[in-house]
């Protein structure tokens, strides 16, 4: 089928790089949105809009039945979840199918699996990925806890089944402090995410973040499109993220990718995922599959020149991928930078009127972004403003460009963390690429 309407049940710079793709396929869109975001660029630029309710997500980016509505009131013929929000949610991936409006993503199954991270795991190791060693199920009281930390090996990491971005993740050392930290991880995913299940894996010293993007289609075909190193965190929250990895070699990239494509074309994956690893001494360890269009998207189109949410619409509407695993080709560094509306130092939220809004520009520059002069940012949503995306023949010319790029940019009156990043690429650990995942919030936070 070829798609007329496209709904994006999103917002910000994700609702106009899916608007923008949409342009390009002739399709039209659907901009829904809450009255905090009456004047947001997405809804100025798109073919119609739809006020689905107030500020809070609940009353709008998260309320289903509104969502739907909206759908049915223009006629989409498909709904475009976007990044965060409902994205991930299987329960609402049913119900946009259930109401015969195509979900641009994969089979509600496939959410729901890898959305639980205990199940998850299971389901990884039967396909082959490495595991992180662990529990194999979800570790009921602290005699349990006890029993699976002597397996594993101290230090543990005590894991929400149902978490993310950290929420529900604790770390014990040692026996003596095991109980606190299952208490404290059980009472945190409880208050997070209505689900107090946890697990056990060994908590890794130094290891970098790195992830495998893959496509699946509905004929069986799969690829991967390389790794994106994304060890620049604070708070398991992803700063700075580069393609390809400082530290990974052909070799080993063509290994982890077969691993990674194999896994989703045996498990039947439809549209755009990412596998997630812990990569120490040489190997990988399976964290979790994200089951959507990541935020860090842009830095693998960069190097490989293929449009990913152009492939994803396209094989929502029953098309096969496009190309084939030698038809890759990769080229250069590229290097992100998520910008913030937040104090650099602090970390506090900086919502506001911006007044002065400059672009950087120039060959390999891109910027992914909602703002302009004049928009308020809302208090409301995810403090992320702006993608700044840099592209390269290698990775010290990479460097070189995003220093420029971010010298020119400007965000004003409100304060962003454009000086952090300013900060972090000065480093010498940032340029021989020899950081961790703990080096940003352990290391360079840390001697402030």
């Amino acid at each position: 089928m070829t798609f007329k309407k496209i709904l994006i049940a999103n917002r910000g710079d994700v609702a106009l790089r899916v608007l923008r793709t949409c342009r390009e396929l002739n399709i039209q869109t659907v901009a829904i949105h809450s009255t905090a975001d009456s004047e947001a660029m997405h809804v100025r630029l798109a073919d119609e809009t739809v006020c689905i309710g107030g500020p809070p997500s609940s009353d709008s980016y998260l309320n289903i039945p509104a969502i739907i509505t909206a759908a049915q009131l223009v006629g989409a013929d498909a709904i475009h979840p976007g990044v965060g929000f409902l994205s991930e949610n299987a329960d609402f991936a049913e119900i946009v199918e259930a109401h015969n409006i195509v979900f641009i993503g994969p089979k509600p199954e496939h959410i729901k699996c890898m959305g639980d991270k205990i199940q998850a795991k299971i389901t990884a190791k039967e396909l082959g990925i490495p595991l992180v060693p662990g529990s194999k199920s979800d570790v009921i009281n602290i005699e349990g806890a006890l029993i699976e930390a002597k397996k594993i090996g101290y230090p543990v990491l005590i894991k929400a089944a149902s978490g993310g971005g950290g929420r529900g993740m604790k770390v014990a050392m040692s026996e003596d402090e095991l109980e606190s930290a299952f208490v404290a991880a059980k009472s945190e995913a409880k208050a997070a995410f209505g689900d107090d299940r946890v697990y056990m894996e060994r908590y890794l010293q130094k290891p970098r973040h790195i992830e495998i993007q893959i496509i699946g289609d509905k004929f069986g075909n799969a690829v991967h499109l390389g790794e994106r190193e994304c060890s620049i965190q604070r708070r398991h929250q992803k700063v700075i993220e580069e393609a390809p990895s400082p530290v990974i070699n052909q070799n080993v990239r063509d290994k982890i990718g077969k691993v990674a494509s194999n896994a989703v074309a045996k498990m039947g994956y439809i549209g755009l995922g990412t596998i997630e690893f812990l990569y120490e001494n040489d190997q990988f360890f399976f964290i979790e599959m994200n089951t959507r269009l990541q935020v860090e998207h842009p830095i693998t189109e960069a190097i490989t020149g293929i449009d990913l949410v152009k492939e994803q619409i396209m094989i929502a509407s029953g098309q096969p991928i496009s190309f084939r695993q030698n038809d890759i080709k990769f080229s250069g560094h590229a290097i992100e930078c998520r910008i913030n509306a937040e104090d650099p130092k602090t970390f506090i939220p900086s919502p506001g009127k911006i007044t002065q809004f400059h672009s950087p520009c120039g060959l390999g520059i891109r910027i992914e972004s909602c703002i302009y002069s004049g928009y308020v940012v809302p208090p409301y949503y995810d403090s992320l403003i702006v993608k700044l995306i840099v592209h390269a023949s290698d990775r010290d010319q990479c460097i070189l460009k995003l220093k420029q790029a971010l010298k020119e940019i400007v965000i004003e009156p409100i304060s962003t963390t454009i000086d952090l990043h300013k900060e972090i690429i000065e480093t010498n650990v940032m340029k021989q690429g020899s950081y961790d995942i703990r080096w940003l919030e352990n290391i360079l936070l840390n001697t402030k």
